[in-house]
């Protein structure tokens, strides 16, 4: 059975994709469907190659029963447009930045992760990066309600049965 491969992409890559790596794979997991996907996530930029999630990330999403503390930041590489089949970023600015790399004949596969929260009135996951503690847990109920939604997204385009 071939996985879907999904990669969750933002700036820095130690806030916003790995909060949404983490929920996802909570979620894949809670619903039995870990051996169906391989989800992994990603920065546009090379500030934190190699450094865990940010510390406030980690605790708002440990307090949701999410770790991620295992996480390591790297950058998108371009072999990501071919190895991914979901390429799902959290704002307008790494969209843009993804589709000047992106091979025109992929392009199908980058799109808004917050496309998939049809309840929710904004396109961007906001950077939590430089405010308090809400913004975390705002980025977690907005990549809580994409992910939902992403899956039943997959099951309606038959791609998750």
């Amino acid at each position: 059975m071939k996985k879907i491969k999904v990669l969750f992409v933002c700036m820095g890559n130690i806030c916003r994709s790995p909060t949404a790596e983490g929920v996802f794979n909570h979620l894949v997991t809670t619903k039995n469907l870990s051996e169906r996907f391989e989800i992994d996530s990603a920065g546009t930029h090379a500030y934190h190659i190699g450094d865990a999630p940010d510390l406030r990330a980690q605790k708002a999403a440990r307090d949701r029963g999410v770790e991620l503390k295992n996480l390591r930041a790297r950058k998108v590489v371009n072999s990501d447009f071919n190895e991914f089949d979901h390429i799902l970023v959290m704002d307008d600015e790494n969209h843009a930045i993804l589709l000047e790399d992106c091979p025109v004949e992929l392009t199908h596969k980058v799109r808004h992760f917050l496309d998939y929260a049809p309840h929710v009135n904004q396109r961007e996951v906001p950077d939590p990066y430089y405010g308090g503690s809400y913004g975390f847990e705002r980025v977690l109920d907005l990549v809580e309600e994409a992910s939902e939604g992403f899956i039943q997204a997959l099951q309606h385009a038959g791609e998750l049965n």
